[in-house]
């Protein structure tokens, strides 16, 4: 009898590797591997690097043959994603492939042509990638917001996921270190989840010292104090307490769609506002896509948006732009009326209400989640980035939010933090 294939198997495989060192050989191989149409007109055919990513490499592989416009150039382009330098310990990439097949058949990603040994390559669509200064834009934010919540209204969770089993559930012969961790870390919850994926990132830290061990076990302590104080969070209306999150909307992963096809949506969504302001601010939303979902894994709602948020200061962590609590809830709002949207449903006064406050405590989340990548990255990636310097700016928001959280940073007499002032701030 033979075996059933995973969804995962049927996803073509190319068996070659980008090689970062002969980055030009490398990548012909595999598009000519993907196009043999294009062997004969190879002379054409051109890469763009892009620049945006900390993690993986980037590719734009078009074939500028005489007599096509740059839109049919365009229209024909792939993209090649090679991943970096030891990633796999962070990223499990056949769950990213699922995920990606997913988005692609709700229409929410470009379709997946191959994965190759260490990679992907997709179909290019056509956009501007944001920056930082773009998602504190209003007309950004609130397609972002409404983008968001139809991706957490409509993607199902189980093709990425499996139950976990409660402690008790385990069988002798599933008794592993890493399963049992899952089960006493989330019991009965999809994994892996935002939670167990950070779990997976504290036991892969170096532990050679025994200031790199205390770092660890400190780590692991606030892992399972925060799943205590914030994994029983509640979906909006009581259902989905976890969605299908993308978990690394920063600006590069945010695409501006072109003009015609963002006055069409922005008149869809215009006619769900609600108030004048509102209703002003739908009919010049731009439309965003989102890429790469390397990271999408359940989890909160909230820790989506609230990661989302983190990201309006960039990589160089400007506190100072973050959204204040009135965008913030203007930006839920258009989150909340999409979600519901897609939900078929309505939604009350109090779910703004109750959303604000889970992605309020959610805050320092984000800086954690980081942080623990970015100690990981300093050890394996060979990009230049300071990732050392990164992760403690992020752990640093994390401790500063945990000590105005339990209200050690007023009993201390210190100074409100800059990034906590600005999460204060009104307008």
């Amino acid at each position: 009898m033979g075996t059933e294939s995973s969804p995962f198997d049927s996803i073509r495989h190319i068996p070659l590797f980008y090689d970062h060192t002969d980055s030009q050989r490398s990548a012909l191989n595999l598009i000519l591997t993907l196009r043999p149409e294009w062997r004969e007109s190879q002379g054409t055919v051109e890469f763009v690097r892009f620049t945006d990513g900390i993690t993986n490499t980037l590719l734009k592989a078009i074939n500028k043959l005489p007599g096509l416009s740059s839109a049919e150039i365009d229209n024909e382009s792939v993209l090649l994603r090679a991943y970096g330098k030891g990633t796999d310990v962070l990223i499990d990439r056949e769950k990213e492939s699922l995920a990606h097949n997913l988005l692609a058949r709700h229409h929410l990603a470009p379709p997946l042509l191959a994965r190759f040994e260490n990679g992907l390559l997709y179909k290019y669509i056509s956009g501007s990638v944001c920056s930082p200064v773009d998602l504190r834009r209003p007309e950004i934010w609130h397609g972002v917001a409404s983008r968001l919540g139809e991706w957490h209204a409509t993607l199902p969770i189980s093709s990425i996921s499996s139950t976990c089993p409660t402690p008790s559930q385990l069988s002798p012969n599933n008794k592993r270190a890493s399963v049992v961790a899952m089960a006493n870390l989330t019991p009965g919850m999809p994994v892996p989840n935002v939670w167990t994926t950070m779990l997976k990132w504290i036991d892969a830290l170096p532990t050679s010292t025994t200031a790199e061990r205390s770092r660890r076990d400190t780590l692991q302590r606030e892992l399972e104090w925060l799943t205590k104080l914030l994994g029983d969070t509640p979906g909006i209306g009581g259902e989905n307490a976890l969605v299908f999150a993308h978990c690394d909307l920063l600006s590069g992963n945010v695409i501006i769609e072109p003009t015609d096809t963002e006055s069409t949506s922005a008149s869809r969504r215009s006619s769900q506002s609600e108030g004048s302001e509102d209703e002003d601010l739908a009919k010049t939303s731009a439309t965003v896509s989102f890429i790469d979902y390397e990271y999408a894994t359940p989890a909160p709602a909230a820790f989506d948006i609230a990661n989302h948020f983190a990201e309006w200061g960039g990589f160089d962590c400007d506190f100072t732009v973050l959204p204040t609590r009135s965008v913030r809830r203007s930006f839920l709002r258009e989150y909340l009326r999409s979600y519901s949207l897609h939900r078929h449903r309505t939604y009350q006064d109090s779910e703004l209400d109750e959303l604000f406050e889970q992605v309020d405590k959610f805050r320092g989340v984000p800086g954690f989640y980081w942080g623990i990548w970015a100690l990981i990255q300093a050890q394996i990636s060979l990009i230049d980035f300071d990732y050392a310097s990164y992760a403690e700016i992020r752990l640093g928001e994390y401790w500063a939010w945990k000590r105005e959280s339990t209200g050690d940073r007023v009993k201390g007499g210190e100074e409100m933090p800059v990034r906590e002032k600005r999460w204060a701030q009104l307008e």
